[in-house]
């Protein structure tokens, strides 16, 4: 009796990340996929990635390349659940190989705090701590997200908060940055 079995073809996917992550950030998270990936038996492994920056030397969003064993749009679809499980900011997705399209994915909110590194008063870049920012917004976002980047341009600090709302996130770090003097004069962006 003849068996036929199906031959394996592997493919590259790129996940395209909405995501502000600097190369060692985006790195941590390709190590972490790669476990999840190999304890969940998925046969995907993380081969490269990329950072996008802007002119200013500030990161837009990141690209993982993750090759599958044996490609299908459904193995694509389940890496993009496992990743969006990490951090998948709406405004993410899957770009197929072979011209097959993309798929959108991702559900979490971001939101950027750009310190200005500049025009506040000598006493308080003295006094204050851009550190202390960072743990105590860490502290207040709780369970609601978490910053997973930082970027210090010529003129600005800036964290990068990821969670499931944009607006909890922002009220929960509101009377902190109302109140920090290092907080003075600073942006809140939406990122995704």
């Amino acid at each position: 009796m003849l068996r036929f079995f199906k031959k394996k073809k592997s493919g590259l996917i790129v996940l395209s990340l909405n995501a502000r992550l600097q190369p060692m950030h985006r790195a941590e998270l390709e190590d972490a996929f790669d476990e999840v990936s190999e304890t969940l038996g998925l046969g995907a492994r993380v081969t490269g990635g990329g950072t996008l920056m802007a002119p200013d030397g500030e990161i837009e969003r990141c690209d993982i390349d993750i090759e599958l064993d044996d490609y299908s749009r459904e193995l694509a679809e389940k890496v993009a659940a496992v990743v969006g499980e990490m951090l998948a900011p709406k405004g993410s997705e899957v770009i197929l190989p072979d011209d097959e399209g993309s798929i959108p994915f991702g559900s979490d909110e971001g939101l950027g705090l750009y310190l200005n590194g500049t025009d506040l008063p000598a006493e308080v870049f003295a006094s204050c701590d851009s550190n202390h920012v960072h743990d105590e917004c860490e502290r207040l976002l709780g369970e609601e997200g978490m910053i997973h980047s930082h970027w210090q341009g010529p003129t600005e600090t800036a964290f990068y908060m990821y969670g499931r709302s944009y607006e909890e996130m922002l009220a929960r770090i509101s009377g902190f940055i109302a109140e920090y003097p290092l907080c003075q004069k600073c942006r809140v962006v939406r990122l995704a």
